[in-house]
């Protein structure tokens, strides 16, 4: 529990002010300040208080307007009505005034007060953890620090981020696997006018196709077996904030039409319910595939899809992003370090070179799981050649995505052998089926 939780004790009964002071000051955190009328404790309202007990029935003042009075100030502010009487009708109305408890003045009524002011502590104590999370989150999306990159592929993509964030259009976002599509989606939310609201991911391809409707709009209770309560869908969870459809491009060509709707209408109903419900959230959507494509093939609506596509953010492979990479390999480095207490570490010119040549088929995601193995293998500050190692099942295909010349691809193929073999020529040579002399040769003029 934080420290120096103020209660102001409104009570014209010195006697049992005195007794309610005690009682809560048993507790080392809390300190009590006392006020034996509405006027002077209004006039110390200023100095905040973290929690109000509020005697009823004051010399000057009615509870009723003592208490309109503090939520006029601060409606955050709890206040605890004490009563000498059980009047249910009156404690009613103060809690709907907005009073946070009504407790009548018995031999329970210390203990109840303590319990009740511990719950608003506690209460207190969490909005601020939430708080700093929220901070967090948001710093750790900034824009300047949640994407690396000086590539002009990846100034185009902050170009089109700053334009994302300071509208309220809807997003599309293409890109290979493990290229960042969330993070872009998060950095645009977390850095909008919606940033205090829900980020709310949901990933198409995680759902079951019969239950993605129920996931997106809710349903009902008894709307279908199971359904044994009512539940919120994704869409309302977002509320004023974002929602991000992952992998869009995978969804059901009938669940579409019903998005499709949702989208045009700006509403929705809960499956089996009949009442609306208006859709406030931002709708940023991303896929690997490429949307044109799945349209003209008839996997994707044409409707949904220019209704989807608002502003479009496509991100380049990492392949394709130049010094790009070692400016990744290194905050990640740096990153996984600090998160360890590993101190500084290095990247050492042949373990740069040999990230740099790599294609990178899972682009960022490989990069990252790369980068922190080799923090793991090294007994140094420096991380070596050996220290990096590739584990990718898909290299050769995405190294006929490059579009090189028949002699660039016979330097990778030939590279990429050395690196599996360890950099035994004669192995590789029989492997590939080609002189030993002609791989000592491409390794003389550094083609390799």
């Amino acid at each position: 529990m934080a420290k120096d939780f103020n209660v102001f004790v409104v009570e014209d009964d010195e006697f049992y002010g005195e007794i309610l002071e005690y009682h809560l000051s048993l507790n080392p955190d809390i300190t009590v300040t006392k006020f034996s009328t509405g006027k002077e404790f209004l006039q110390n309202l200023d100095k905040g208080p973290g929690a109000v007990t509020l005697d009823y029935s004051l010399p000057d003042m009615s509870g009723e307007e003592v208490l309109r009075k503090i939520k006029e100030y601060d409606a955050d502010i709890p206040v605890v009505i004490i009563s000498g009487q059980e009047d249910i009708k009156t404690a009613i109305t103060l809690l709907k005034d907005g009073a946070y408890d009504y407790i009548v003045k018995d031999e329970d009524t210390k203990d109840r007060i303590w319990n009740t002011i511990r719950n608003i502590r506690e209460k207190e104590n969490l909005k601020e953890e939430i708080s700093q999370l929220k901070q967090q989150v948001t710093q750790k999306y900034d824009i300047t620090t949640s994407m690396v990159g000086n590539s002009p592929a990846m100034k185009k993509v902050f170009a089109m981020v700053e334009k994302a964030v300071s509208s309220n259009i809807t997003v599309s976002i293409t890109g290979e696997t493990g290229t960042g599509k969330e993070v872009v989606a998060k950095a645009i939310h977390y850095n909008s006018a919606r940033a205090k609201k829900p980020f709310v991911a949901v990933n198409i391809t995680a759902i079951p196709k019969e239950l993605i409707e129920s996931e997106l709009f809710g349903h009902e209770k008894g709307s279908f077996t199971g359904a044994v309560s009512r539940r919120i869908g994704k869409f309302e969870e977002a509320g004023e904030g974002t929602i991000f459809l992952d992998e869009i491009g995978e969804m059901d060509i009938n669940m579409q039409s019903k998005l499709l709707r949702v989208l045009q209408e700006r509403e929705l109903n809960r499956v089996g319910g009949n009442d609306t419900v208006k859709l406030k959230c931002r709708v940023i959507s991303a896929t690997h595939k490429d949307m044109a494509e799945e349209v003209r093939k008839g996997n994707f609506r044409e409707d949904l899809y220019y209704r989807l596509l608002g502003l479009p953010i496509n991100l380049p492979p990492l392949r394709e992003r130049g010094n790009d990479i070692l400016l990744l390999a290194k905050h990640f480095i740096d990153e996984y370090a600090q998160e360890n207490d590993l101190g500084k570490l290095k990247l050492a010119t042949k373990a740069q070179n040999k990230i740099f040549k790599y294609p990178w088929p899972g682009n960022i995601r490989e990069l990252k799981a790369v980068i922190e193995l080799s923090c793991v293998m090294t007994d140094s500050d420096t991380i070596e050649e050996e220290h990096v190692t590739f584990n990718s099942t898909g290299s050769i295909d995405t190294l006929l995505q490059a579009e090189m010349s028949l002699e660039e691809y016979k330097n990778r193929i030939v590279k990429h052998y050395l690196d599996k073999y360890n950099n035994d020529v004669v192995t590789v040579a029989k492997k590939l089926d080609i002189g030993k002399s002609t791989i000592y040769r491409m390794l003389q003029e550094r083609v390799i």
